[in-house]
């Protein structure tokens, strides 16, 4: 699939701010500064679409992006890193909780990782919260071109240990600069929204 049109739609925080159009969800979780804005901007091949920041935190509201008119791509704040209070990041896993556990039109989560790092319990705790939750995920593996062509095998076979999910098809590639896996993860989207 190529994502020939993309547009913001909007921000939310709570559910009576999501889009009312009953069109199927793909969401982008993980931690901050993994790349997830940068992401988007790629697959869409637009250079701003969403805000991207060297500040980690900058994304604090689930921001809403139509696909081809016929799926929405979200945004979710990312977890951990982010100077913010206690408080505040209280309330944005509470709000991503919250989407996770009652958006119907949810058909897969994308849990995005810097592949240049090994998972943190967070991210392992995201995983076994979707498999809790009956939620099919993959999980994409970003700034792939950070890491030296002959590091990288060994990198996997690391991240794969660490979370424990040993099948290679749960995972995606992906370089914002280079685009690699742009087609990959443009394909996964399709497959995700056909079954609906």
């Amino acid at each position: 699939m190529r994502i020939q049109d993309a547009e913001f739609i909007c921000s939310a925080v709570q559910a009576k701010q999501y889009p009312s159009e009953f069109l199927p969800e793909i969401a982008l979780v993980g931690r901050s500064n993994v790349g997830k804005s940068s992401l988007i901007n790629r697959v869409t091949n637009r250079k701003s679409l969403a805000k991207t920041s060297s500040k980690p935190g900058k994304t604090q509201t689930l921001n809403f992006y139509k696909m081809n008119r016929s799926f929405f791509l979200v945004d979710v704040p990312g977890y951990g890193y982010a100077k913010v209070s206690k408080s505040q990041r209280a309330n944005w896993i509470k709000m991503l909780q919250s989407y996770l556990v009652n958006r119907k039109k949810l058909v897969l989560v994308g849990l995005v990782v810097d592949f240049r790092h090994m998972p943190m319990p967070t991210d392992i705790d995201m995983v076994d919260f979707l498999a809790e939750l009956d939620l099919p995920f993959r999980i994409i593996l970003t700034k792939v071109d950070k890491v030296k062509k002959n590091q990288q095998e060994g990198q996997f076979q690391q991240i794969k240990k660490a979370f424990a999910i040993p099948d290679d098809d749960c995972y995606y590639r992906f370089s914002a600069i280079s685009g690699q896996g742009v087609e990959a993860l443009t394909d996964l989207f399709a497959e995700a929204i056909s079954e609906t």
